[in-house]
Order: structure tokens, then sequence, then C-alpha cells
């Protein structure tokens, strides 16, 4: 019986690869985010911080802006986005910078990062720089403010999130025991 599920390149088939179905599953979460944001905008006080590797060979953004961050940008998706558009492989949005609208296209493979800070939920991901990486371990923390962002604000005015306190109620999900040793 032959079934028409998603088709994961895993490499050579000589091991399930059960990692990267986890991953696949959990960049699946950032995605859904994503298009519920894109059809419905963002309820209440839901906001999304979303980190990704710049320099990534599919990511699409002003050359200023891989200058200013080199290595990791954090993008803040609140209340100032523009043109959400969500695919399979990833996602493009306008936003503001100094007042100025810039667009973006990011891979979900770029993404290193994503959280909900009013819902305190957030997961971290190995980068992948190719699907031949072995590495792709997963991690889920609780959520903790990256130390430098990009807003989506004109001004980078919006406060910092506070994050949960300490032995908090935050959904965390520890996939330790279901990583290569």
């Amino acid at each position: 019986m032959r079934h028409s599920a998603r088709i994961w390149d895993f490499g050579p088939v000589e091991e399930l690869r059960y990692d990267k179905m986890v991953e696949e599953a959990l960049r699946g979460v950032v995605r859904d985010s994503l298009v519920f944001a894109a059809e419905h905008g963002l309820p209440g006080e839901h906001h999304f911080y979303i980190t990704f590797r710049p320099h990534h060979p599919d990511v699409e953004m002003a050359d200023h802006l891989k200058a200013r961050h080199p290595d990791e940008m954090t993008i803040v998706l609140q209340h100032q986005f523009w043109d959400l558009d969500v695919t399979e492989d990833g996602f493009s949005v306008t936003l503001s910078f100094s007042g100025k609208p810039e667009r973006m296209v990011i891979p979900f493979s770029s993404v290193t990062g994503f959280a909900d800070p009013s819902a305190k939920f957030g997961l971290q991901f190995q980068a992948i720089p190719g699907d031949d990486d072995d590495d792709d371990d997963v991690e889920i923390d609780e959520f903790d403010p990256p130390p430098s962002r990009a807003s989506a604000s004109p001004k980078d005015s919006e406060p910092e999130p506070t994050p949960p306190a300490e032995g908090g109620d935050g959904n965390v999900v520890a996939l330790d025991k279901f990583r290569k040793k």
C-alpha cells in the first residue's frame, strides 16, 4: 500500500530519522502560527519573535540589514507588519525599519527561534545549513527574549516582553530523550 503523505528527504535510508521528523513537525508549528496570522491577524496580546540567520542562502532582504545583523536577526510581528505570505518552505513579510518599508523572504530552514511571549511559548532550532546535516537537533526552552532584535515598530519603541517567571507554567516540551546520543 502506497501513501501520498508528506515526503521528507532524510538522505540514505539507513534508519528512521525521528529527529528530523520532530524538527519538521515543530517547524510546522511556526508555519501554522504564521498562516493563522496571515489569514486572521494576531488576536489579543499575541506577537511573534522570529530569529533567523540573515546569511542563509535563501534569505532575501536588504544588504544593509544583513550587514547590521551578521549572525542572527530577530524580527517582531506584532502591530506593524504587512503582506505576510506563508508557503510550505518559508514566509515573506514587509516590516518597517527606521520608517522605511523592507520586504524580507525567510525560509523556515533559516529560522533558529520562534516565540510568542504572550503565551509563554518558545522554540529554538539548531540552524540547518543543508538537508544533509546530521546536527539538526531541536531545543525547546523557556522563552528568553533575544539580546538584539530588529523591531517591526518604526521607532523601535516597543517595550521588551517580560519573560516567564521561574518555575512558570509556560508551554515547554523536552525532547532530550528523543535525541541521538
